[in-house]
Protein backbone atom coordinates (compact mmCIF):
# COMPACT_ATOMS: atom_id res chain seq x y z
CA UNK A 1 0.00 0.00 0.00
CA UNK A 2 2.91 2.19 0.98
CA UNK A 3 4.85 2.05 -2.31
CA UNK A 4 1.35 2.49 -4.22
CA UNK A 5 0.60 5.75 -2.69
CA UNK A 6 4.17 6.85 -3.35
CA UNK A 7 4.36 5.42 -6.46
CA UNK A 8 1.31 7.94 -7.53
CA UNK A 9 2.88 11.08 -5.94
CA UNK A 10 5.49 10.46 -9.24
CA UNK A 11 3.06 10.97 -11.78
CA UNK A 12 2.73 14.70 -13.62
CA UNK A 13 0.48 16.86 -12.00
CA UNK A 14 -2.35 18.97 -14.06
CA UNK A 15 -4.14 21.16 -13.19
CA UNK A 16 -6.24 24.87 -14.20
CA UNK A 17 -5.46 28.26 -14.64
CA UNK A 18 -7.52 30.99 -15.86
CA UNK A 19 -6.72 34.64 -17.00
CA UNK A 20 -9.55 36.35 -17.05
CA UNK A 21 -10.74 40.38 -17.56
CA UNK A 22 -12.22 42.99 -19.68
CA UNK A 23 -11.21 43.78 -23.02
CA UNK A 24 -7.75 45.61 -23.37
CA UNK A 25 -6.55 44.20 -20.24
CA UNK A 26 -3.63 41.99 -21.70
CA UNK A 27 -5.07 38.55 -21.04
CA UNK A 28 -4.06 37.27 -24.07
CA UNK A 29 -0.51 38.82 -23.82
CA UNK A 30 -0.44 37.06 -20.62
CA UNK A 31 -1.18 33.38 -21.99
CA UNK A 32 1.50 34.16 -24.34
CA UNK A 33 3.77 34.81 -22.05
CA UNK A 34 3.35 31.82 -20.24
CA UNK A 35 3.37 29.53 -22.97
CA UNK A 36 6.94 31.52 -23.58
CA UNK A 37 7.64 30.46 -20.48
CA UNK A 38 7.32 26.97 -20.98
CA UNK A 39 8.62 26.87 -24.38
CA UNK A 40 12.05 28.00 -22.41
CA UNK A 41 11.41 25.04 -19.82
CA UNK A 42 11.29 22.19 -23.43
CA UNK A 43 7.47 21.52 -22.45
CA UNK A 44 5.75 20.14 -25.15
CA UNK A 45 2.28 22.66 -26.12
CA UNK A 46 -0.49 23.01 -27.87
CA UNK A 47 -2.52 26.25 -28.38
CA UNK A 48 -6.15 26.31 -29.29
CA UNK A 49 -8.96 29.32 -30.10
CA UNK A 50 -12.43 29.19 -31.28
CA UNK A 51 -12.66 29.05 -34.96
CA UNK A 52 -15.44 31.78 -35.07
CA UNK A 53 -12.19 34.53 -33.90
CA UNK A 54 -11.02 35.81 -37.32
CA UNK A 55 -10.22 39.31 -36.22
CA UNK A 56 -6.36 39.39 -36.60
CA UNK A 57 -6.09 35.67 -38.08
CA UNK A 58 -7.81 32.88 -39.14
CA UNK A 59 -5.20 30.50 -37.43
CA UNK A 60 -2.76 32.87 -35.57
CA UNK A 61 -3.59 33.60 -31.83
CA UNK A 62 -2.58 37.49 -31.69
CA UNK A 63 -2.53 39.93 -28.96
CA UNK A 64 -3.30 44.03 -28.82
CA UNK A 65 0.79 44.30 -29.15
CA UNK A 66 0.85 41.87 -31.83
CA UNK A 67 2.47 39.39 -30.33
CA UNK A 68 1.43 35.87 -31.81
CA UNK A 69 1.90 32.24 -32.04
CA UNK A 70 0.34 29.83 -34.79
CA UNK A 71 -2.75 27.75 -32.75
CA UNK A 72 -5.23 25.28 -33.75
CA UNK A 73 -8.76 26.64 -34.25
CA UNK A 74 -11.41 24.42 -33.36
CA UNK A 75 -15.47 24.80 -34.17
CA UNK A 76 -16.54 23.35 -30.20
CA UNK A 77 -14.76 22.01 -27.38
CA UNK A 78 -14.86 18.45 -28.00
CA UNK A 79 -12.23 18.91 -30.89
CA UNK A 80 -9.90 19.81 -28.34
CA UNK A 81 -9.48 15.97 -27.21
CA UNK A 82 -9.36 14.85 -30.59
CA UNK A 83 -5.95 16.93 -31.12
CA UNK A 84 -4.07 16.46 -28.02
CA UNK A 85 -1.73 13.32 -27.25
CA UNK A 86 -2.06 13.30 -23.56
CA UNK A 87 1.10 10.99 -23.14
CA UNK A 88 3.44 13.59 -24.45
CA UNK A 89 1.82 16.85 -24.12
CA UNK A 90 2.53 19.01 -21.13
CA UNK A 91 1.03 22.55 -21.67
CA UNK A 92 -2.70 22.89 -22.98
CA UNK A 93 -3.29 26.71 -23.64
CA UNK A 94 -6.97 28.07 -24.96
CA UNK A 95 -7.32 31.59 -26.00
CA UNK A 96 -11.06 33.43 -25.87
CA UNK A 97 -12.49 30.47 -23.71
CA UNK A 98 -16.02 32.49 -23.60
CA UNK A 99 -17.15 31.56 -26.85
CA UNK A 100 -16.94 27.80 -25.93
CA UNK A 101 -19.75 25.81 -25.44
CA UNK A 102 -20.40 24.33 -21.73
CA UNK A 103 -18.59 21.42 -22.51
CA UNK A 104 -14.91 23.18 -22.39
CA UNK A 105 -15.31 22.89 -18.41
CA UNK A 106 -15.42 19.11 -18.73
CA UNK A 107 -12.95 19.32 -21.33
CA UNK A 108 -10.45 21.24 -19.26
CA UNK A 109 -11.12 18.79 -16.47
CA UNK A 110 -10.39 15.58 -17.87
CA UNK A 111 -6.98 17.60 -19.53
CA UNK A 112 -5.68 18.30 -16.09
CA UNK A 113 -6.80 14.74 -14.72
CA UNK A 114 -4.59 13.65 -17.03
CA UNK A 115 -1.60 15.27 -15.75
CA UNK A 116 -1.72 18.51 -18.49
CA UNK A 117 -1.12 21.95 -17.32
CA UNK A 118 -3.91 23.81 -18.84
CA UNK A 119 -4.14 27.78 -18.91
CA UNK A 120 -7.20 29.51 -20.47
CA UNK A 121 -7.25 33.22 -21.15
CA UNK A 122 -11.16 34.88 -22.19
CA UNK A 123 -13.60 37.78 -20.86
CA UNK A 124 -15.21 37.30 -17.77
CA UNK A 125 -18.32 38.92 -18.64
CA UNK A 126 -19.64 40.37 -21.96
CA UNK A 127 -21.02 43.91 -22.46
CA UNK A 128 -23.82 43.77 -19.82
CA UNK A 129 -21.22 42.94 -17.49
CA UNK A 130 -22.95 39.87 -16.97
CA UNK A 131 -20.81 36.85 -16.77
CA UNK A 132 -19.56 35.52 -19.60
CA UNK A 133 -20.35 31.60 -21.20
CA UNK A 134 -18.27 28.88 -19.16
CA UNK A 135 -16.07 31.28 -17.38
CA UNK A 136 -17.76 31.18 -13.66
CA UNK A 137 -17.25 27.33 -13.63
CA UNK A 138 -14.17 27.66 -15.27
CA UNK A 139 -12.97 29.93 -12.50
CA UNK A 140 -14.85 27.98 -9.52
CA UNK A 141 -12.95 24.72 -11.05
CA UNK A 142 -9.87 26.36 -11.95
CA UNK A 143 -6.72 26.15 -9.16
CA UNK A 144 -5.37 29.20 -10.37
CA UNK A 145 -7.29 32.47 -11.26
CA UNK A 146 -5.69 36.02 -12.75
CA UNK A 147 -7.73 38.96 -12.91
CA UNK A 148 -6.42 41.20 -15.39
CA UNK A 149 -7.38 45.02 -15.46
CA UNK A 150 -7.42 47.88 -18.45
CA UNK A 151 -7.22 51.93 -18.08
CA UNK A 152 -10.55 53.03 -17.97
CA UNK A 153 -10.33 55.45 -21.23
CA UNK A 154 -12.81 58.20 -19.19
CA UNK A 155 -10.90 58.62 -16.16
CA UNK A 156 -8.05 56.55 -15.85
CA UNK A 157 -8.80 54.16 -12.90
CA UNK A 158 -8.07 50.54 -13.76
CA UNK A 159 -10.84 49.24 -15.65
CA UNK A 160 -12.66 45.49 -15.64
CA UNK A 161 -15.88 46.30 -18.17
CA UNK A 162 -16.00 46.21 -21.41
CA UNK A 163 -18.73 48.70 -22.71
CA UNK A 164 -19.84 48.07 -26.10
CA UNK A 165 -19.56 51.61 -28.13
CA UNK A 166 -21.51 50.32 -31.10
CA UNK A 167 -25.63 49.96 -31.71
CA UNK A 168 -25.74 46.32 -31.25
CA UNK A 169 -27.41 43.52 -29.50
CA UNK A 170 -25.44 40.65 -30.20
CA UNK A 171 -24.03 38.77 -27.13
CA UNK A 172 -21.11 37.75 -29.25
CA UNK A 173 -19.82 40.78 -31.52
CA UNK A 174 -16.53 40.58 -32.78
CA UNK A 175 -14.49 43.41 -31.95
CA UNK A 176 -11.35 45.77 -31.24
CA UNK A 177 -11.32 49.51 -30.08
CA UNK A 178 -13.98 50.50 -32.80
CA UNK A 179 -16.49 48.29 -30.63
CA UNK A 180 -15.58 48.61 -27.19
CA UNK A 181 -13.97 50.39 -24.82
CA UNK A 182 -13.02 49.35 -21.08
CA UNK A 183 -14.28 51.30 -18.53
CA UNK A 184 -13.71 51.34 -14.28
CA UNK A 185 -17.36 50.10 -12.49
CA UNK A 186 -17.85 53.83 -11.89
CA UNK A 187 -18.25 55.29 -15.22
CA UNK A 188 -19.67 52.24 -16.62
CA UNK A 189 -22.79 52.70 -14.49
CA UNK A 190 -22.52 56.46 -15.50
CA UNK A 191 -22.47 55.55 -19.41
CA UNK A 192 -24.70 53.00 -19.04
CA UNK A 193 -27.51 54.62 -16.87
CA UNK A 194 -26.83 57.66 -19.61
CA UNK A 195 -27.80 55.14 -22.38
CA UNK A 196 -30.87 54.16 -20.31
CA UNK A 197 -32.52 57.45 -20.14
CA UNK A 198 -31.83 57.70 -16.19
Amino acid sequence: MFLENKSSRNHKKGWIEVICGSMFSGKTEELLRRIRRAEFANQKIELFKPAIDTRYDEMDVVSHNDNSRVSTPVNNSSEILLYVNTSDVQVVAIDEIQFFDEGIVEVCNQLANAGIRVIVSGLDMDYKGVPFGPMPKLMAVAEYVSKQHAICTRCGDLAHFSHRIVANEQRVLLGEKDAYEPLCRHCYNEVTDSERGE
